[in-house]
């Protein structure tokens, strides 16, 4: 009996023994997976405050922050960016320079390629369609200028510093709903954002997300006085910046309309914190109303609607916003003066920044002179940041 008592004890002894040495282990085995799992976030964080890119001399990645713990983001807008040709038309004159530019479809972009891709945002007015349909509405029949270019084209924004394309205009259902579709796709599949009436664009920039609103104002006012404040009130609820785009007023006009200067400063009243223009193929002045640029058009940037255009002069526009501790505050504009074609004799489509001062100084007199009609017209156009 006393043997009995004695192999129970000394089993119970070992069970004990080997629990606790179960439990030790296990212990252990919690203890490598917790520090295993604290190595792994510390390989992960850093990604969320950096920039995208990295230094392309060092290969060192840049922050994303200023000295200031700040975020600074540089926007630049244009004017219209039309491609390609028309089907109805034997003459294709964007497709008889791409013949003599050797067949690179970045030829347009040749000389603003490094502005484009200096900043963080570029915003273009996408006018015409990425389709190869030759289907043409009832409605458009008469049109004098239908434009498409193949899917394929939409390289020479994604391979040239364009982030992000403004779809209302009165161009983009040239070729009908399907060729809309189609544009969105390629637009889409490229990596490139894109803003219409109903669809908002937003974009990731630094860490800071924007959103992208976009109306077709021609003939279209009265269905949008309400709309649009009420979109962008909706917008700036979630993202801490939003930018509306307008395609607006009359063709070869240097100044906006009534209408246009109502609904500018009621985006900006409603909480845009920058407003875009486009359609009239001419540059028009900025207002500085209430804090928030009001660029009225932009005029053209690339575009193939005409082979000697009567004004080739444009300008891109730049502004820069900080934004810390969830504020947002506006950091000034410059302009760069630009000719739509490195050519003065002809339109190549090849945007190129002008270094002729008499030329900059009369695109700059024509601006200022514009905008006196204007009562929240900015003082001057500054060609650097200040």
């Amino acid at each position: 009996m006393r043997r009995i008592t004695a192999c129970v004890l000394a089993l119970c002894l070992m069970l004990c023994t080997f629990a606790s040495l179960a439990e030790e282990a296990l212990e252990d085995d919690l203890l490598i997976e917790e520090e295993e799992e604290e190595i792994l976030l510390d390989d992960v964080l850093p990604t969320e405050v950096v920039s995208e890119g990295t230094n392309s001399e060092s290969g060192t990645v840049e922050s994303i922050y200023e000295s200031d713990g700040s975020v600074l983001i540089t926007i630049s807008g244009t004017g219209d960016f039309t491609i390609g040709g028309d089907s109805r038309k034997k003459a294709d004159i964007f497709n008889d320079e791409l013949v003599k530019q050797g067949g690179d479809i970045n030829f347009t972009m040749r000389n603003m390629r490094d502005v484009l891709l200096s900043d963080d945002l570029t915003i273009v007015n996408f006018e015409g369609t990425l389709t190869d349909s030759t289907y043409v509405p009832a409605s458009k029949k008469n049109n004098q200028f239908l434009f498409s270019a193949p899917p394929s084209y939409v390289s020479m924004l994604s391979e040239n510093g364009v982030e992000a394309a403004a779809l209302e205009n009165n161009h983009i259902m040239d070729h009908g709903e399907e060729a809309y579709e189609d544009t969105k796709t390629a637009l889409r599949d490229a990596g490139i954002v894109y803003s219409n009436s109903t669809e908002v664009g937003v974009i990731e920039v630094k860490g800071v997300k924007i959103a992208m609103l976009t109306y077709l104002c021609i003939d279209r006012y009265e269905s949008l006085w309400d709309k649009v404040p009420a979109d962008i009130k909706a917008a700036k609820d979630r993202y801490p910046i939003v930018i509306c785009s307008f395609h607006w007023g009359n063709e070869k006009d240097y100044s906006p309309t009534q209408n246009q200067i109502r609904m500018g400063r009621l985006a900006v009243d409603s909480g845009a914190d920058l407003v875009l223009g486009h359609h009239s193929h001419r540059m028009n002045p900025i207002e500085y109303y209430h804090g928030v640029y009001i660029c009225y058009s932009l005029g053209n940037f690339c575009f193939s609607g005409n082979s000697k255009p009567s004004d080739m002069l444009s300008y891109v526009f730049q502004t820069r916003f900080r934004v810390k501790d969830e504020a947002v505050t506006n950091e000034g504009f410059r302009i760069i003066p630009i000719r739509i074609s490195s050519r003065k004799d002809r339109n190549d489509f090849t945007p190129t920044q002008l270094t002729d001062s008499t030329t900059v100084e009369s695109l700059l007199s024509t601006l200022k002179s514009n905008g006196k009609r204007l009562d929240y017209a900015v003082d001057s156009y500054p060609l650097e940041w200040n």
